[in-house]
């Protein structure tokens, strides 16, 4: 059985620079800076999941957004079959009218599922195009050619395209719709659309709703406007608001995910615990050093305060830097809390293997001053 989604790229790696947002979205990067990474960071650290739920039509998750534009896609292509089914006269004949007919619908083989490429953007159009001239047409008291088919080939049966099955949403009724006929139920009904987008509407963009995302008042008030009095249901009606969620994200996260896992490879409870042990580390080095200096200890004595100023300096620069040396140089990079996955983006790699050297000289330097100057100064008993 096919998949209604368009296949995601296969990630190549990126050799020279950082990745951008879009190629993050669209899977074309390696971890640690790949979608799962970026869903993670924004689940576990910023507690906005619901706006790269919102924005994003790739990721894993099954999204409101992303399976709203894959109904519409069903929707179209269904109904585009079906006239070259019912009418085959249409796809022979050579008239005018019958181009005519078949241009409504568009050029939808270009993919089933949403995309951030050109090709599929043109395919958008056309479904955003067909399904406000179809809505149109359904209010109106006379129906174009091309409508008049529409309303034939919603009765014409329950079928599937090239041996696909629609999208099913949660929230789409499977019994109890009915059709401009007596026909038996169509896949996908207009009416599932509809539903379709007033469940965005009241989950995303509506003050108070379940997963509220804050946008500009003048963007939501023009999609409740667009759906709830011009009632349009086509996929462009979101796009104002998925583009002013993505500028925000690369604005704000995506920095933030750039430099905690571009540049770091800890979380910030890792972080916090090694604070916490390497001020206790420093504390008990510190108290052994003085005790050792003041009770006139031989140097061979006071050679033991190297293991906590070691483990201390070493763990606060850890939280200090957001970097643990010695997993870059393994190449591991912490996901969550004792969880961890290999670095295989090429650039990522190579800066955070730059960093950490840099990072373990300077810690190795302060260190051995730390070290040299509690073992070797003269003691005073007291």
């Amino acid at each position: 059985m096919a998949d209604m989604r368009t296949p995601s790229p296969t990630p190549v790696g990126i050799y020279n620079r950082f990745p951008n947002l879009n190629e993050v979205l669209n899977r074309q990067t390696l971890p640690p800076v790949d979608l799962y990474h970026f869903y993670i960071f924004m689940r576990d650290q910023k507690d906005s999941v619901d706006y790269l739920d919102f924005c994003d039509p790739n990721t894993w998750v099954r999204l409101d957004v992303s399976q709203h534009m894959a109904l519409c896609r069903h929707y179209v292509r269904e109904l585009r079959r079906s006239v070259l089914v019912e009418t085959p006269e249409l796809e022979k004949a050579g008239s005018k009218r019958s181009s005519q007919v078949l241009d409504r619908f568009g050029d939808l083989d270009n993919g089933a599922g949403p995309s951030n490429t050109g090709d599929d953007r043109i395919g958008d159009q056309h479904v955003s195009s067909f399904l406000r001239q179809d809505n149109g047409a359904r209010h109106s008291p006379q129906s174009s050619m091309g409508s008049q088919q529409s309303a034939v080939v919603r009765g014409s049966g329950d079928r599937t395209i090239n041996g696909e099955r629609p999208p099913r949403p949660s929230f789409m009724s499977t019994t109890g719709h009915e059709t401009d006929s007596s026909s038996p139920l169509h896949t996908v009904a207009r009416q599932d659309i509809r539903n379709s987008a007033e469940k965005i509407l009241y989950t995303y963009l509506l003050p108070g709703s379940e997963r509220e995302i804050l946008l500009n008042n003048e963007i939501v008030a023009d999609v409740t406007a667009a759906i709830e009095e011009e009632g349009r249901d086509d996929p462009e009606v979101f796009d104002a608001a998925k583009d002013y969620v993505y500028q925000a994200m690369e604005r704000d996260a995506y920095q933030g995910f750039l430099f905690s896992k571009g540049l770091g490879n800890l979380v910030p409870a890792s972080q916090f615990i090694r604070l916490c042990v390497g001020l206790a580390a420093m504390f008990g080095g510190f108290w052994a050093a003085f005790a050792c200096i003041f009770l006139d200890k031989p140097k061979h004595i006071r050679c033991w305060v190297i293991l906590p100023f070691t483990i201390g300096v070493y763990l606060l620069s850890n939280h200090q830097y957001n970097i643990d040396p010695i997993l870059a140089f393994l190449g591991i990079s912490e996901i969550t809390i004792f969880k961890w996955a290999r670095v295989r983006e090429p650039y990522v790699h190579k800066m955070l293997v730059r960093r950490a050297a840099m990072i373990f000289f300077w810690t190795v330097l302060a260190g051995v001053a730390i070290i040299v100057l509690f073992v070797f100064v003269p003691g005073k008993r007291l």
